[in-house]
């Protein structure tokens, strides 16, 4: 994790937290924190507490996202508290408006064309151009393409090439990865290459947009894994209540303070193991 996360500069662009509430990549994040990768501006629709962590470790200096804050509690404290101070700038998003940004760049077009945030005061946001279509003469809004440096996804499994597959809600994790220069895949396991290969399909992420994977197991907690664990609402809580008037101590116990993530799920006391486990209907493939 050390070495995929010190490809990454100061000043990059990175998305993250785009299977909405599922698979955020906190162990990758804390990572940045460890490293102090900073200047960085944060691409994503609901990102939970990642992006509130790495504002209040210092890191970010932009954040283009539909929302920021604790999902369980509300407010994420170290993200208002820049904002408040002003030392954080946020252009602001619908979780559509995101996703056409995160697709216009994958697609390599310079926008795509809403109408969805027509009576919305995120229409008069700097970043976006009111216009008339030329084919219908209606109004719409004109959302400009985002192509990240870096886009960070945590996944179920992947292959040491880069192949990978995510089930569950992907959100706009497969955008993102198309529009990004880079990307880092976390796995909670790397297998077999013919393990990917069983269920093509599946395979929507693939090594040619892959520069690194790494297997960490627990590597999106406290988010939800489909399929490994649940999420853990009581972190959340807890997480708000230790934020409330600061970052550091926390930080230093959960991210400082551990060695690796496998000390870090030593630390968690719950049983989050998916208790009522769903399997798919078998898939059969033939030549």
């Amino acid at each position: 994790m050390a070495e995929a996360v010190s490809r990454m500069d100061a000043g990059s662009s990175v998305a993250a937290g785009l299977a909405l509430e599922h698979a955020v990549p906190f162990a990758a994040g804390h990572e940045l924190v460890r490293q102090g990768i900073d200047d960085l501006t944060l691409v994503g629709p609901i990102s939970d507490v990642l992006f509130d962590q790495l504002v209040g470790a210092g890191l970010v200096s932009r954040i283009r996202a539909a929302w920021i804050g604790n999902v369980s509690a509300g407010s994420g404290y170290n993200f208002r508290r820049a904002v408040e101070g002003g030392a954080l700038e946020v252009e602001n998003h619908s979780n559509l408006s995101v996703s056409l940004a995160l697709r216009a760049a994958s697609m390599g077009v310079p926008y795509l064309p809403t109408r969805s945030l027509l009576g919305s005061d995120i229409a008069a946001e700097p970043q976006f151009e009111v216009a008339e279509d030329p084919f219908e003469g209606q109004r719409v809004v004109q959302v400009p393409a985002i192509a990240p440096d870096w886009a960070v996804v945590h996944v179920q499994r992947a292959a040491p090439t880069g192949d990978a597959h995510l089930w569950g809600n992907a959100g706009i994790t497969y955008e993102a990865v198309r529009a990004a220069d880079h990307v880092l895949v976390t796995a909670e396991e790397v297998v077999d290459e013919s393990v990917i290969k069983s269920d093509p399909s599946r395979t929507r992420i693939t090594r040619e947009q892959v520069d690194a994977v790494v297997e960490v197991p627990f590597g999106a907690h406290p988010s939800p894994v489909a399929g490994h664990y649940d999420r853990d609402n009581e972190f959340f809580l807890e997480y708000a209540e230790a934020t409330r008037d600061g970052f550091d101590e926390w930080a230093d116990e959960w991210i400082h303070g551990v060695d690796g993530r496998e000390e870090y799920r030593g630390l968690i006391d719950r049983d989050l193991s998916v208790t009522e486990p769903t399997v798919a209907a078998e898939v059969r493939y033939g030549q």
